[in-house]
């Protein structure tokens, strides 16, 4: 015999006539009594005439307790009490009827009931109002869920408070910190440059990063009653650590400038200091220099400048023809690498109206284009300091000072500024 897949179940007409023949059955007292929610009449000052079992249970009370001895009123907290007072029962006497009031009745433990109560007054024919019927909604779960939104809410708030307040705290640290920075920085630089007779200077520092220490660094000090030393350099890496081995650097070749103020011979000094101090101990430290002594004459025809370089990009001499000429210093290397370091020297003679510029690589490197691919450069240095020669040393530092600025956030390293020159001779006034 051949069987057929069968359909989707049919449901069995005999089953469903039995279901709507129980319905049927069901009394309209049972069902007001077991309904899944409470059903309540009072008179209309709210004296309980009747209530189903279902609220009976859920206030542990007894029918005999609440029907003609209590007033709806009762059933409710303080609090639920003041609100249906001051606000339900004039609704209702106004309206005619009130939904889905939030209200907290009282259980006979001594609990609390959160539920939501509607009411409608039932009028007689001839529209006097006789009784008022009330239905009430278990609400614990809905004020449960209720509760827990506040309470995430609430967390949310403290969240948001407190990240914004550890934001606060953390720009009021930065803060703290650029300032001690800064501070610090100041403290391996000289707070001025000393006036030099016959020579007029300029200088000027650019932090590439507020929260680091930078690691440029320049001085000028008298040697004597005619020469004055002056020096400037790059040394590596950034934070504590440069600025531990700037302090070195420049207290180093203060010393040995007063010891014997031959350049090279400074520069053979730091050299030989940086590298028994880093180097032989295994963490090598090294630093770019340039130094020189200047000796301006008294009667401001001239000055010469002698220069020795360990490893730095050459200075840079704008002369009173308009004409710019670097001044090479071949064969220096980096200061503390090796135990004994070739200097690179050079020597010339500032006229009137000429200025000499010493610099560190955040200049040339800095990057340019649209796509920031491209080191300025000292071809595009020695064009520039062309285009504005001659110019005084602070006319050569503002204009620099103005071009590091167009960079923006191509220039990502710190950059020092020092220029020297002889001012140009007075004009003589005829008597």
């Amino acid at each position: 015999m051949t069987t057929h897949p069968r359909g989707p179940k049919e449901e069995d007409p005999s089953s469903t006539d039995a279901a709507f023949t129980a319905l049927l059955e069901d009394s309209a007292e049972e069902l007001y009594e077991s309904a899944p929610c409470g059903y309540l009449s009072t008179l209309m000052d709210g004296t309980i005439a009747k209530v189903n079992t279902t609220l009976l249970d859920w206030l542990g009370l007894r029918r005999e307790q609440v029907v003609g001895r209590r007033r709806f009123a009762d059933l409710l907290t303080v609090g639920g009490k003041l609100y249906h007072e001051t606000h339900f029962a004039p609704l209702l006497r106004m309206q005619g009827e009130v939904r889905g009031i939030a209200l907290e009745m009282r259980t006979a433990d001594g609990g609390r009931l959160p539920v939501l109560v509607s009411s409608v007054i039932k009028f007689g024919g001839t529209g006097e109002p006789m009784l008022i019927r009330t239905t009430v909604f278990d609400a614990r779960d809905r004020r449960a869920y209720e509760e827990e939104l506040l309470r995430r809410r609430q967390e949310a708030e403290r969240a948001r408070a407190e990240a914004e307040e550890a934001r606060r705290q953390a720009e009021a640290d930065r803060v703290r910190l650029a300032d001690a920075l800064a501070v610090l920085q100041r403290s391996l630089l000289p707070d001025s440059l000393p006036a030099v007779p016959g020579l007029r200077t300029a200088v000027h520092y650019h932090t590439a990063s507020p929260d680091r220490l930078g690691g440029d660094f320049y001085d000028l000090f008298p040697l004597d009653g005619t020469r004055w030393a002056f020096f400037l350099g790059d040394v590596c890496g950034k934070g504590p650590q440069a600025a531990s081995l700037t302090s070195l650097t420049r207290y180093t070749l203060r010393a040995a400038a007063l010891h014997d103020p031959d350049p090279a011979t400074a520069l053979t000094t730091l050299n030989a200091v940086l590298h028994e101090r880093y180097a032989a101990g295994g963490d090598p430290r090294y630093c770019t220099a340039v130094f020189g002594v200047v000796e301006p004459r008294a009667d401001g025809t001239h000055a010469t400048v002698h220069l020795a370089s360990g490893g730095h990009p050459p200075a840079l001499v704008l002369r009173a023809d308009g004409s710019a000429d670097y001044l090479p210093t071949p064969g220096g290397l980096l200061i503390g690498i090796l135990p004994t370091a070739p200097v690179g020297t050079a020597h010339t003679t500032l006229g009137p109206g000429e200025t000499l510029l010493l610099y560190t690589d955040g200049l040339t490197e800095a990057r340019t284009g649209p796509g920031r691919d491209d080191l300025y450069g000292e071809e595009a240095l020695h064009a520039f300091a062309a285009g504005h020669a001659p110019a005084t040393p602070q006319e050569t530092v503002t204009a620099l000072t103005a071009l590091l600025e167009s960079f923006g956030d191509g220039l990502n390293d710190d950059t020092a500024l020092l220029a020297l020159g002889v001012p140009t001779a007075p004009t003589r006034v005829a008597s």
